[in-house]
């Protein structure tokens, strides 16, 4: 069984950009509902105009933010998968590590390496957190043996009255 059920690589990219889409959308939209709700003028009709307006404005840029993210992340993440030829918790690491360099290139070479670094640190947090959630899970249900084994057949006694056998 393999330990990622994730989609093959080039329809991965997709996939996660997409999801990081939806993610920073629906996140992006209640975050600036609650800004936009606080930073209305009073009376609640501006203030549910200001909430709107704020969701319409940032909700879609922030979503688009995520996006790029998560579609530069699982290029990386899918090229290092095809040059390293397995998939385990180190490509994702050097992924977001050189996620956050790229996405910094145009502040700088140290804000790139600030940026990779906190990229490489916040990746490993997530993959070690998912591997230690494993082994707790696996070792909440331990697997032994499905089926009892069954006794390998004895050979029954010898009579004493030649080949009569009393019990076949």
């Amino acid at each position: 069984m393999e330990e990622y059920a994730r989609e093959p690589c080039p329809w991965r990219i997709v996939d996660d950009c997409g999801g990081a889409f939806t993610m920073g959308a629906i996140g992006g939209g209640i975050f600036q509902a609650v800004k936009g709700f606080r930073n209305a003028p009073s009376g609640m009709s501006h203030r549910m105009r200001g909430s709107m307006t704020a969701i319409k404005t940032r909700a879609p840029q922030l979503g688009g933010s995520f996006a790029v993210w998560g579609g530069l992340f699982s290029m990386i993440d899918c090229g290092l998968v095809k040059v390293r030829g397995k998939e385990d918790p180190w490509n994702s690491i050097t992924s977001g590590a050189m996620t956050g360099a790229i996405l910094a290139a145009r502040n700088g070479p140290v804000a790139m390496v600030g940026s990779a670094a906190m990229g490489g640190i916040l990746l490993a947090l997530i993959e070690g957190a998912g591997i230690l959630l494993t082994r707790f899970a696996s070792s909440q249900f331990p697997t032994g043996p499905q089926f009892a084994e069954e006794p390998a057949p004895t050979a029954m006694p010898s009579a004493s009255f030649g080949d009569y056998r009393q019990y076949q």
